[in-house]
């Protein structure tokens, strides 16, 4: 009770400290008039990037969206190196880094890979329908990364050094939890004092205080394979022993804002006329605690140890994309530098949080306080009704780039 209390009592006091330091700036005429100036060639890189197929691991889009940003980065004078990804088959990721003459060293992290393969483009090109702009990954992370950019450009045309530096990494697979720059986060969140992140904001115009963390159990059965019209009774049917176990799926809820466990892939038999030898199931698992999936891996591993059909093996086994990023006061505390940024735009930022997991996660656990959905707002992520709300286009580079200067000149203190 007494640590709880302290808690709540240190949240308070930053979220007050940090709203009362950043309300008393009220609108920043320069920044505003530079950031809708830029709209035009905001939205011209933005369709660029929008019409170049990047799903995670195709190798040849992610490098020809990085050709398309990497010289606008060496333009604002930054240090801009490829880093190669840490498995094989995915993209380089991109370190970009701007040195100031100030105290606090800012780390923006943002993605280009989309969840859509090759081709999706042709049928799917970056189009403007009334107040919002289409795409794939036109939100989930484009317009993000795009934000990004041209939050450098307006801190450059300010003339904005107070700041130890600015480090952007454009990493290439985030959607797949980040496997080829986990080593790399890892090492940059610890270097820095702060973490921004470029992930969408959600309707109708929110930053995001808190994530599920994401991992995916997997379920293999091995059975035995036999001619299913001429001797089946010799085979062993691996995906009739799956749909067994995937009852446990039903223990567990599928929606809502905490614990939710969803069968999402499903792979059995090689012929029409072979008893399966081989089943697997994947299992995408949602949590604000991580003792919650403990219990569900728990769950699953208690019913592979009993199976219905005879001379069948069941093996579960976990990979983990992301933690949780929970409710904390240094999250807090941005949030509220971030909704006095906003408010004398006559503008309202709302918090929430989502089961979409992402690299602020890694920030947290790493001591860094973090602030997510810093993008512009979007919606209908990983499907052909994904959009942008170009209403917050100019609002959310306002944003960004007063946030930057903010905790440029005022270092957030980093989590014990």
């Amino acid at each position: 009770m007494t640590s709880k209390w302290l808690l709540g009592a240190c949240a308070a006091a930053l979220v007050a400290g940090a709203g009362a330091q950043a309300q008393a700036a009220g609108k920043d005429g320069k920044v505003w008039a530079a950031a809708e100036a830029a709209r035009p060639a905001q939205l011209d890189l933005l369709k660029q990037v929008v019409n170049i197929d990047s799903g995670t691991g195709d190798v040849e889009g992610g490098r020809k969206v990085a050709a398309v940003l990497i010289p606008h980065l060496q333009a604002l004078g930054m240090t801009v190196e490829s880093v190669p990804a840490e498995i094989e088959g995915l993209p380089e990721n991109t370190v970009a880094t701007l040195t100031g003459t100030g105290k606090t060293r800012i780390l923006l992290i943002g993605h280009i890979d989309t969840v859509f393969g090759p081709g999706t483009v042709a049928n799917w090109p970056f189009s403007i329908e009334g107040d919002r702009a289409r795409g794939p990954g036109v939100s989930d992370e484009k317009g993000g990364v795009v934000e990004g950019v041209f939050a450098l450009k307006l801190l450059k045309q300010l003339g904005f050094k107070n700041f130890a530096k600015i480090t952007f990494l454009i990493e290439t697979s985030e959607e797949r939890g980040s496997p080829g720059t986990r080593k790399l986060i890892d090492k940059l969140v610890r270097e820095h004092d702060v973490e921004l992140n470029l992930e969408p904001g959600d309707p109708p115009d929110s930053v995001t205080v808190w994530r599920k963390g994401s991992s995916t159990i997997n379920i293999d059965v091995k059975g035995r394979a036999a001619h299913a019209g001429v001797a089946p009774q010799d085979g062993r049917n691996a995906a009739t022993e799956l749909v067994h176990q995937l009852a446990t799926v039903e223990q567990f809820p599928h929606a809502g804002d905490d614990l939710t466990v969803n069968l999402t892939i499903i792979n059995a038999g090689s012929r029409y006329n072979i008893i399966p030898e081989n089943a697997r199931a994947q299992i995408n698992v949602r949590m604000r605690d991580k003792a919650d999936l403990e219990a569900v891996q728990a769950a699953f591993e208690q019913s592979a140890a009993t199976t219905v059909i005879p001379d069948t093996k069941v093996t579960v086994s976990r990979e983990t994309s992301f933690p949780p990023l929970p409710e904390n006061p240094w999250t807090q505390s941005l949030a509220a530098r971030a909704r006095a940024i906003y408010a004398p735009l006559g503008l309202t930022l709302g918090e929430g949080g989502n089961g979409g997991a992402s690299e602020s996660a890694l920030a947290h656990d790493a001591g860094t306080p973090a602030l997510d959905g810093l993008g512009p707002v979007g919606g209908g992520f990983h499907s052909e009704k994904e959009y942008l709300d170009l209403k917050t286009l100019t609002p959310r580079l306002y944003l960004l780039t007063k946030l930057i200067m903010d905790v440029g000149a005022n270092p957030p203190k980093k989590t014990p």
